[in-house]
């Protein structure tokens, strides 16, 4: 089967040469993001292999299906990037990738966190200028604060667990389906509200859907206490930057650390740095001392890269071989609100 491969990288290609391909699937690795009019590279190709930042809209679908694609096969976990109702209108399977490495990300969250309350990052600039002044640097303990866990999945469940068991913080969690195993270690399931009103730290592990779209704006930072420090390795739009902002100022919010922003398909994985940066709401939080900001970074380990690559090349193969998708298959709409 031949696979047109989208926003690729010379490590995207290394994983996927790497990985074992039994059926000989035929990769031609594509440089440009797909949009409507990049989709005409992969005329001919029976399935398109988009990243996180692909346009999968209802125009690009079309253009694909009209060029003899039938399957979508995602190489991330979230798929909120997709138009599934014109994805099933055209007859286009869509697979992704639901879980390759959840350890990558959570420990990239701890990593994050860690180093925007204690400031690392910014001794790392100041040491490598001569400057080993402490002032500007000085951080608190995660050891007895309360943590808030939006999303007790697979990544959010080990970052819970990590607070808990590993740093002895209360934890506060909010999932559709609480885990009992985190319960008995003694976190203990709530309603935002609350989680936002007691929290010293919240930190984002759910899916983008429309009902948790800017599902951190105005009306749930004004619950806050003050100083919340605010970490988001999930998706860029569970925050309304600009309302971020606003709390930033205030001090609402004592800090942020974000490895997604919602904005970000013309920005992440590309070196910008000798252009103007054309966001004006990113480029203002990066004026912030307490803000954070990394490039979508947190699946980037080389056991994430292995796993992605062999579970995307098993869902083409199931595909090809006429199998069910499993996990892996999408079936459900999901719409999220444009802005």
């Amino acid at each position: 089967m031949r696979v047109a491969m989208y926003s690729t990288k010379p490590y995207d290609r290394r994983s996927f040469l790497a990985a074992a391909n039994p059926a000989g699937h035929e990769f031609t690795f594509l440089e440009p993001r797909l949009t409507a009019e990049t989709a005409l590279l992969a005329r001919d190709a029976t399935a398109v292999c988009p990243f996180v930042n692909d346009d999968l809209s209802e125009p690009v679908l079309e253009a694909l299906a009209a060029g003899g694609t039938r399957l979508i096969a995602l190489r991330s976990a979230g798929f909120n990037n997709v138009d599934l109702k014109a994805a099933h209108r055209l007859g286009l399977a869509v697979a992704r990738v639901p879980a390759y490495s959840p350890h990558a990300v959570a420990e990239f969250t701890l990593g994050l966190l860690l180093s925007l309350i204690r400031g690392i990052h910014r001794a790392y600039q100041r040491t490598r200028d001569g400057n080993f002044a402490l002032d500007g640097l000085l951080g608190f303990d995660l050891h007895g604060r309360t943590v808030g866990v939006v999303g007790t999945g697979r990544i959010g469940a080990l970052v819970a667990r990590a607070f808990a068991a590993g740093f002895g913080c209360r934890v506060l969690a909010q999932d559709v389906a609480p885990d009992p195993a985190l319960q008995a270690l003694g976190v203990t399931y709530a309603e935002l509200p609350r989680i936002m009103a007691e929290a010293d730290i919240l930190t984002l592990h759910c899916p983008l859907t429309p009902e948790t779209w800017h599902l951190v704006r105005a009306e749930t930072l004004a619950l806050a206490r003050p100083g919340l420090v605010l970490v988001n390795t999930s998706r860029g739009g569970l925050i309304d930057a600009e309302a971020a902002i606003e709390a930033l100022k205030s001090g609402r919010l004592g800090g942020l650390a974000i490895d997604v922003y919602e904005q970000e398909a013309d920005l992440f994985f590309e070196d910008l740095s000798n252009e103007i940066l054309p966001d004006d709401v990113l480029a203002r939080l990066l004026t912030f001392p307490n803000v954070l900001v990394t490039g979508h970074q947190a699946f980037f380990t080389r056991e994430a890269l292995a796993a992605i690559a062999a579970t995307t090349i098993d869902n083409i193969g199931r595909f090809a071989a006429g199998q069910p998708l499993g996990a892996a298959g999408v079936t459900e709409a999901a719409v999220v609100p444009k802005t």
